[in-house]
């Protein structure tokens, strides 16, 4: 049945992914109801066709009676300070630009002193731990009455998160969704059009002040990550994308 959910969430028929991990689309069909055991070599094929993340394929194989072969470190452990101490040298790099660490569900493990430009924004009551970001985003107490182009961000974000839902099935992700998706919109924001000229990358426009200041963002990962903790972090980084925002950036250097 997970087999099936996972497949069916990517638009993959069952045709297409026997054939692609070189099964008979019978013996497929016998593993999605359960009818057959699959070995953990297939588990591994059928995980890599799908672009399982590794708490996913654990999963799977728990699902099939295998034990699972990846851990999950808490990020409080001794193994993890390797990698919390280069996230906070990345981070730092990037200062003064806002930079911050999240985990899987967007709340935040790290940040740099760059994030207080967009910090001094944000009602107190968002700001008490757990932090999370989408929460910040687009809470009416947050970032979002600030946010100029607020209805194109809004509907990025969401649809970022529908994509991690779909792919990770995780029910803490869909109830953080239906949450942040019906915070009330902002007044005088429209929502998108479709129709507005397409930028190379969308921005994300801020109010600050009587300054309008404009940052793209890019999402880093750890690339050869073997723990479920490690593999789940992500560091999100602020660019200027426009001379101003540079130029109020060198100020805050």
């Amino acid at each position: 049945m997970l087999l099936r959910e996972l497949r069916e969430e990517r638009g993959l028929s069952q045709f297409a992914l026997a054939l692609q991990t070189e099964v008979s689309q019978r013996h497929l069909s016998f593993v999605e109801t359960g009818r057959a055991n699959p070995s953990p070599e297939l588990i591994g094929k059928l995980a890599d066709r799908l672009e399982l993340a590794l708490r996913e394929r654990n999963r799977l194989l728990l699902a099939a009676g295998h034990a699972p072969v990846y851990r999950e470190t808490s990020l409080d452990d001794v193994e993890l300070d390797a990698v919390r101490e280069a996230a906070r040298r990345i981070l730092k790099a990037h200062e003064p630009a806002p930079a911050l660490l999240v985990d899987r569900r967007w709340n935040v493990v790290e940040l740099n002193q760059g994030v207080a430009l967009l910090a001094v924004l944000v009602a107190p009551h968002l700001l008490e731990p757990p932090v999370n970001v989408m929460r910040v985003s687009l809470h009416p107490d947050g970032l979002a009455p600030h946010v100029v182009n607020f209805g194109q961000w809004r509907e990025h974000l969401l649809a970022r998160l529908r994509r991690q839902i779909a792919v990770s099935l995780d029910d803490e992700l869909a109830g953080l969704y239906e949450e942040v998706s019906s915070y009330p919109g902002v007044k005088g924001t429209p929502a998108p059009t479709g129709n507005e000229a397409a930028d190379v990358l969308l921005p994300m426009r801020l109010r600050v002040g009587d300054r309008e200041l404009e940052f793209f963002s890019t999402m880093t990962v750890f690339g050869t990550a073997a723990d479920i903790t490690v593999a789940e972090l992500a560091i999100e980084s602020f660019f200027p994308a426009d001379a101003e925002t540079r130029k109020v950036l060198e100020d805050l250097a």
